[in-house]
C-alpha cells in the first residue's frame, strides 16, 4: 500500500452529524452554562416572587449593592489564583481593616481620608507578608496565608480587646450608605471602579501579563525572563489591598468595627471566583467571570429570601450551585474534547 493510499481521505473518520451537534452543545454548556443557570434563576424568581418584587428596580439595585463587597474581595483574590497561588487570609484582613479604620478615627482622631489610606496600606502589608512567605521562603500558600490570617485575627483582638468600635463620623458611614450619583448606591460605583481597574491591570498592563504567565507556567515564565516571585508578591499585595477596601466599606455600612465582621467573606469570595472560572473561559480565572459568579450567588440569596425559603437552605444553595456549576462545566469540556 502506497503512502497516498494510506492517507486517503476516504479512510479518515468523520464526525457524524449527531456527534457534531452534541459536541457543539457541550461546548456551549461549558462556556455559557453558568450564564444560562443565572437566566433560569431570574425567570423563576420573577415568577415566584410575590407581586413581581424580584424585578423591581429597587430590588435589582439591592442585589448589586449586596454584591459589591464580595466582588471587591473576590476580584483581588482572582489575581492570586491567576498567579497560581491561594489566599485564605482575605476575610481576616477585611476584619482587621474594619477595626483599624474605625479605631484610627475614633481612638486616634485621624481624618477620614488618612485613616482609610493607612488601612489600605495595612491590608497591602498583609498581602506583602503572604507574598514573601510564598514566593521567597517557598512556604505552601495555604499554610502561609492561613498562618498569616490567624496572626491578623490576633492583631484585631489585641487592638480592640474584643470590643466593637462605634461613634463614627457621619461622613464615614455615608460612604457606603449614600447615593451620590444618579441615585445609585455608592457601593455599586465603588465596586465598578475597583473591578474596571483590576480588569485593565490584569489584561492590559505588563504586570498583568507577568501574573498570567506565572500562573500558566511558572518555569517557562522564568526562562522567558519573568520575575515570577515579584509577580506573585504583587498579586498578594493587590488582594490584601482589596480586602482592606472591602473591610473599610463594611465598617462604613455597619457603622462600627468588629473583629470578625469580614471573616465570612472568604467562602463567598472563593465560591464566586471558582464559579466564575466556569464561565466564558475553559476553567480560567478572570475578573468578568468573578463578577458573574458573585451575581449568581447573590441573585440566589435574594430570590430565595423573597419567596420565603428558610435561611438554612440559602447556605445549602450557595454550596450546591458552586459544586453543580463547576462540575457541569468540567464534564461538558471533558466530553466535548473527547
Amino acid at each position: 500500500m502506497t503512502l497516498a493510499e494510506s492517507t486517503s481521505p476516504t479512510e479518515v473518520p468523520e464526525l457524524a452529524p449527531d456527534g457534531h451537534r452534541r459536541r457543539i452543545a457541550l461546548l456551549v454548556v461549558s462556556k455559557y452554562g453558568t450564564l444560562i443557570a443565572m437566566v433560569i434563576m431570574i425567570i423563576i424568581f420573577s415568577i415566584a416572587a410575590p407581586g413581581g418584587s424580584f424585578l423591581q428596580p429597587q430590588n435589582l439595585l439591592a442585589i448589586l449593592s449586596q454584591s459589591a463587597l464580595t466582588a471587591i474581595i473576590a476580584a483581588g483574590v482572582t489575581l492570586v489564583l491567576v498567579a497560581g497561588e491561594f489566599d485564605l487570609s482575605i476575610g481576616y484582613t477585611a476584619s482587621l481593616a474594619g477595626v483599624l479604620v474605625t479605631g484610627l478615627m475614633s481612638h486616634q482622631g485621624l481624618p477620614i481620608p488618612v485613616a482609610i489610606l493607612l488601612t489600605i496600606l495595612a491590608g497591602a502589608a498583609v498581602g506583602m507578608a503572604n507574598g514573601l512567605l510564598v514566593a521567597k521562603a517557598g512556604v505552601n500558600a495555604v499554610i502561609a496565608t492561613l498562618g498569616v490570617g490567624t496572626m491578623v485575627v490576633g492583631l484585631s483582638f489585641g487592638y480592640t480587646a474584643g470590643q466593637p468600635i462605634v461613634s463614627l463620623p457621619a461622613d464615614f458611614t455615608a460612604i457606603a450608605l449614600g447615593r451620590a450619583v444618579l441615585g445609585v448606591p455608592n457601593l455599586i460605583w465603588l465596586m465598578s471602579i475597583v473591578l474596571v481597574i483590576l480588569w485593565v491591570l490584569l489584561n492590559r498592563t505588563p504586570l498583568g501579563i507577568r501574573i498570567q504567565a506565572t500562573g500558566a507556567n511558572s518555569h517557562a515564565a522564568t526562562l522567558a525572563g519573568v520575575r515570577t516571585d515579584r509577580a506573585k508578591i504583587s498579586a498578594f499585595v493587590i488582594a490584601g489591598a482589596c480586602a482592606a477596601i472591602a473591610g473599610t466599606l463594611l465598617s462604613s455600612q455597619l457603622g462600627s468595627g468588629m473583629v470578625s465582621s469580614g471573616d465570612g467573606y472568604l467562602l463567598d469570595a472563593l465560591a464566586a471566583v471558582f464559579l466564575g472560572s466556569a464561565t466564558l473561559r475553559d476553567g480560567k480565572f478572570h475578573i468578568v467571570g468573578t463578577l458573574i459568579g458573585v451575581l449568581i450567588v447573590n441573585i440566589g440569596f435574594n430570590g430565595l429570601g423573597l419567596i420565603g425559603t428558610p435561611t438554612f437552605f440559602q447556605f445549602v444553595f450557595k454550596g450546591g450551585i458552586l459544586v453543580f456549576a463547576v462540575a457541569l462545566a468540567t464534564l461538558a469540556r471533558r466530553y466535548a474534547r473527547s
